[in-house]
């Protein structure tokens, strides 16, 4: 992604903001045990605005007659990027990135009451972490003691991620390539899991090569902790153990994404261990499938976005009763929410920077949000069956999740992720070894 598209950005935010400031730090490094470090992930709102991704950092965004952003960041140091790796400091992070200013993190408390000072707001986004929000505070209250002196503290702080959230709705075409490879990729690892598994491995082998198939293609880490799930481990939603063996006439659901440049992609199959579909399986697993294809006719421009899981609940609930899963009409079921035993979640959500992206659901009149060209979402629905004495027994562990990422486009939507293979035949075919 060019470095001009982060600039534009920061322009677009700072004209929302009219007049104030704006400070967004970076995520902070995570301790795993001792002196070791989980892998760093920068902060998702500090990334989209820079595109800068090292620890220790701070944007502060100046608005006004002339918009101005400025750096805080780790200085260059010889002796720790010996250690831990290349830093870019002020100035090279300055030059890259486009920044107007630049400035060591160390002097980030010496400058910022200069910079806060008189400025009619601060954005900010208290709560979101509470070191920051003692740090914040801190300086304003250091500010309301000078009132005297003529130096005023901003007075008002406005949540700058509201801001941020409306633009990261709609991806940019430069966003939408990189999508589309980190797509394409956990296609392929898909594909690749499905064609490993045999009965008698274990969950994590197949995870195994799901990761491999990821890193293999310039993935540096998962978007999310893999779900790799057999059997009745399938009726558990965010299943992370992924310990168990896998039993032939059991299915494997596998929901599974790679994070790539920051963006990620989200996909879930079902399928049989042994590469074959029991009958009950393949009703229920046809059932769901239906009601995602009715859930992906409902995304395009102006349908709002609750459509799509309207449409897969009718689909779903109406095969609950037709299974004898549920007892009444649809209209009742519906209002008495008995299906809820067996399809609990919503039919998607929004996929960008983050897994479940930044963006409302609803506009400010707590209507759903209608549908725009650009904005990228994931059609999910399932079916979780457990043990219980009025299911039938031929149901029961029996947890189905079809999931794929769609782009709204002008028309309807573009599928991301329709190379994973998805009807009955698709999938027994391509376990059986053919194309």
């Amino acid at each position: 992604m060019q470095f001009e598209e982060f600039k534009q950005r920061r322009q677009a935010l700072a004209a929302q903001m009219g007049q104030g400031i704006a400070l967004i730090p970076t995520a902070p490094e995570a301790t795993r045990n001792r002196d070791s470090h989980y892998p760093y992930r920068f902060d998702s709102y500090f990334y989209y605005l820079t595109g800068f991704d090292e620890p220790e950092a701070v944007l502060l965004l100046i608005a006004g007659e002339q918009t101005k952003s400025i750096l805080f960041c780790r200085d260059k140091h010889l002796e720790r990027e010996i250690w831990d790796g290349f830093r870019h400091g002020p100035a090279g992070a300055q030059e890259k990135f486009g920044f107007d200013e630049a400035y060591s993190i160390d002097e980030l408390d010496q400058r910022i009451a200069e910079l806060l000072a008189n400025q009619p707001s601060l954005h900010f986004s208290l709560g979101a972490d509470a070191g920051w929000d003692k740090r914040v505070t801190g300086w304003l209250k250091e500010l309301s003691a000078q009132a005297r002196s003529g130096i005023a503290a901003p007075a008002a702080i406005q949540d700058v991620r509201r801001l941020i959230d409306e633009m990261r709705l709609i991806k940019s075409p430069a966003e939408l390539e990189i999508m589309r490879k980190a797509a394409q990729i956990t296609v392929q690892a898909h594909q690749r899991a499905m064609r490993a598994t045999q009965p008698g491995m274990m969950e994590y082998e197949i995870e195994a090569e799901v990761l491999h198939e990821f890193m293999r293609h310039g993935s540096r880490a998962p978007a999310y902790t893999s779900i790799v799930a057999g059997g009745a481990n399938a009726c558990v939603l965010h299943y992370i153990s992924n310990q168990d063996q896998l039993k032939s006439g059991d299915l494997l659901l596998i929901d599974a994404g790679c994070e790539l440049s920051g963006y990620a992609a989200d996909i879930t199959r079902t399928f049989p261990v042994n590469g074959k579909f029991s009958a009950v399986q393949k009703d229920v697993y046809e059932l769901v499938l239906a009601a995602q294809a009715a859930a992906i006719a409902e995304v395009r421009p102006g349908q709002h976005w609750n459509a799509a899981h309207e449409a897969a609940l009718n689909i779903l609930v109406q095969g609950f009763i037709d299974f004898g899963l549920c007892q009444g009409s649809l209209e009742g079921v519906l209002e008495s929410g008995d299906y809820r035993r067996f399809y609990m979640h919503r039919t998607g959500h929004w996929l960008g920077l983050d897994v479940h992206d930044a963006g409302e659901y609803k506009n400010a009149a707590e209507n759903w949000r209608p549908l725009m060209p650009g904005m990228v979402l994931t059609v999910e629905p399932g079916c979780y069956i457990r043990p219980a004495d009025d299911v039938p027994e031929a149901f029961w562990n029996i947890g189905i999740r079809i999931e794929d990422n769609a782009v709204v486009t002008t028309q309807g939507c573009d599928i991301l992720t329709s190379g994973a293979p998805k009807t009955v035949q698709e999938i027994e075919s391509w376990m059986a070894g053919h194309e």
